[in-house]
């Protein structure tokens, strides 16, 4: 167990060692055994969290809100635009500022190309711990939650487990592709088979997928690219699939809008989950276009822990928070 990560940022996927992601996990998985059995932990006791969103946000809100009344402090919802930010207060600001008046600072900043450095920026100026709520390149607290979850379902020892994590069609917006970047990033570290399953026009960032082939080799654990949803699924374990935009294809949000009509039939339903093994689990980190992205059939079932994965967003942030605000 890595015992000193206070102060520590979080922004990318990486910035943690694999030992460091376990430490997380294993106070993760006690602090959900307290908040099961009643027993108060107030770790962080008159702490403070400043929450600055840039991007509009359900479970992360409120699993950050609810995971910091639970350590014994509070978060500060601030909305970006009811900020001087667009007025003049620069990342340097928000950093110095921030940093001194709150003992962490979690920022969601998703447009494209601008978010991830944004953050960082932050980072650079502020005395305390910055963490990434999602930016358009990665998604570290989902990953964290969606691993806990496969462990809950699969074991601790996940090796020569195949998932699959798939683009999936939903026509609301061109979502970030941030988190089937963290998944590729994180799941070969924990001995995970990734199959990544896409069209030819929704790939993933160059530099990311580099990222991901490395830990693949160094992990010694499969990492495999097609273009065939249902090829993909066949015999998995764990099907994650979720739409996210074509910004590496195209920028432009109408072209964009126009690939996605073309790939309607990239819908996870039953016929799909059938190739899976018979104990294969849904995930999504929601929310899911209904019946565009992934029928009722599917994530109303059995096989679906979206909502256990929901859940663990609270648990795996507490435990981080928890490590490195104190």
């Amino acid at each position: 167990m890595q015992t000193d990560l206070t102060r520590r940022d979080l922004i990318g996927d990486l910035d943690f060692s694999k030992e460091e992601v376990e430490t997380v996990l294993d106070v993760a998985f006690d602090l959900k055994r307290k908040r099961a059995l009643g027993e108060l932990h107030p770790i962080l006791r008159d702490k403070t969290l400043a929450m600055l969103f840039f991007f509009s946000s359900t479970r992360t809100r409120g699993s950050f809100e609810a995971g910091m009344a639970q350590l014994g402090g509070h978060a500060a919802f601030i909305e970006s635009k009811t900020t001087q930010i667009a007025h003049g207060d620069t990342p340097h600001e928000i950093g110095e500022i921030f940093g001194r008046y709150y003992d962490g600072i979690a920022i969601r900043h998703c447009d494209w190309g601008l978010g991830n450095r944004y953050i960082n920026d932050v980072a650079k100026f502020s005395r305390s711990p910055v963490l990434n709520m999602q930016c358009e390149i990665y998604h570290p607290f989902q990953i964290l939650a969606d691993l806990m979850t496969i462990i809950e379902k699969k074991g601790r020892d996940l090796r020569r487990k195949k998932m699959v994590v798939s683009w999936a069609y939903a026509a609301s917006y061109q979502k970030p592709m941030s988190v089937p970047q963290s998944l590729i990033l994180q799941m070969p570290r924990f001995g995970l088979d990734v199959v990544l399953a896409h069209p030819p026009e929704f790939k993933l960032m160059p530099d990311i997928m580099d990222q991901a082939r490395e830990q693949a080799r160094k992990f010694h654990t499969g990492f495999e690219v097609v273009d065939d949803m249902e090829a993909a699924f066949k015999d998995a374990d764990i099907i994650y699939a979720k739409s996210w935009g074509a910004m590496v294809h195209t920028a432009d949000p109408d072209e964009g809008a126009k690939i996605i009509k073309k790939y309607e039939h990239w819908i996870t339903d039953e016929r799909k989950m059938a190739l899976a093994k018979d104990d294969a689990i849904y995930m999504h980190p929601l929310p899911a276009d209904r019946n565009i992205e992934v029928t009722d059939g599917v994530i109303d079932s059995a096989q679906s822990v979206v909502f256990d994965e929901a859940e663990n967003r609270l648990h795996a942030q507490k435990a981080v928070m928890a490590l490195t605000m104190r």
